[in-house]
């Protein structure tokens, strides 16, 4: 015989989902944000406005992007782990996401907890490139030379903790090799002194890495994606010869913890639909950056994947935040 009681909760729980299904069938009905823990004008940010725009014209409702930057994008991430899990306030994130947590053990929220996953958009590799003094042409190469010379080997990178310092750490650990990192406020001053001579090699983004490759003034001898890149297919990957080796850029969005089920899958789907549009494809593959299209679930599994892989890291090289 079922209860009063429990026939009360069993009809609380069928209008719960008759609700949440009927505000997933008649969403947007107002403007949608982006937030975006990073300043106008960086990769996160072009990303998201491509989304927004394409969102945009499908949904009928305004897509705009909020720009929270600040504190390697962990003041934009609290923005939207405050928001109301409507559906109305997303969150668009590069790989740095999944690295904060072991470099500020600190935070104010949850990576995995408070924020939900809704589908990794785009992924990007970097390209391993060195000054063509250095006399290596293959990974192999450099292997055999970084362990005849442990610690007088340098790689540049943008800043301490960000993912070309990590890359170059998940290197030394695979190979046990022990290059010496040398950290710089900002890609382009760390780009001028490789191609002075002053430091031997970088793990570098293949938009700023293709010009100076091309013109002969950098060497390329990988790229970091566990498969080859579209925008330089001649490359091999890192893990041709280390097996395992991936230290890819990805990007991806999130949305508040609590935002109904009903609301992820349509986000996710709509979403996938538009990295998948040639024109987004074409735009983002000249710059070595490859739509990617994943379920919630999957990319949520990716992302704990992430986190504890660079965590490992971040332990195992003493890596700090600048």
């Amino acid at each position: 015989m079922i209860t009063t009681a429990i026939r009360n909760l069993l009809c609380a729980f069928v209008l719960t989902i008759v609700c949440s299904i009927a505000a997933a069938q008649t969403w947007p009905a107002k403007a949608v944000r982006i937030v975006v823990g990073y300043p106008p004008g960086g990769p996160t940010d072009l990303l998201a406005r491509i989304v927004a725009q394409k969102l945009t014209e499908s949904w009928g409702q305004q897509v705009l992007v909020d720009n929270r930057p600040g504190a390697s994008g962990m003041i934009g991430a609290e923005v939207a782990v405050r928001a109301a899990p409507d559906g109305y306030t997303l969150l668009m994130v590069p790989v740095t996401y999944a690295v904060t947590p072991s470099l500020f053990p600190k935070m104010a929220y949850d990576a995995v907890k408070d924020l939900a996953p809704v589908a990794q958009v785009a992924a990007a590799p970097f390209i391993l490139v060195v000054h063509p003094t250095l006399p290596v042409k293959t990974v192999k190469d450099l292997i055999t030379l970084a362990r005849s010379r442990p610690g007088q080997i340098n790689y540049a990178s943008a800043s301490a903790g960000g993912m070309p310092h990590l890359a170059g750490e998940l290197f030394n650990t695979m190979t046990d090799v022990k290059m010496v990192h040398i950290p710089y406020k900002g890609a382009a001053p760390a780009t001028t002194d490789l191609l002075a001579g002053q430091v031997s090699l970088m793990f570098n983004n293949m938009l700023s890495a293709m010009p100076q490759v091309k013109s002969g003034r950098l060497r390329a001898i990988a790229v970091t994606s566990i498969k080859r890149s579209a925008a330089a297919p001649e490359l091999p990957t890192i893990a041709e010869t280390v097996p395992g080796y991936e230290a890819s850029g990805w990007y991806a969005a999130f949305a508040p913890a609590a935002t109904p089920r009903e609301l992820i899958t349509r986000l996710n789907n709509d979403m996938n639909r538009v990295m998948k549009m040639p024109d987004v494809t074409q735009r983002l593959a000249g710059d070595g950056v490859e739509a990617v299209g994943t379920t919630a679930e999957q990319f949520g599994i990716y992302l704990r994947q992430e986190i504890a892989k660079w965590g490992k890291v971040v332990k195992a090289s003493g890596a700090k935040a600048d």
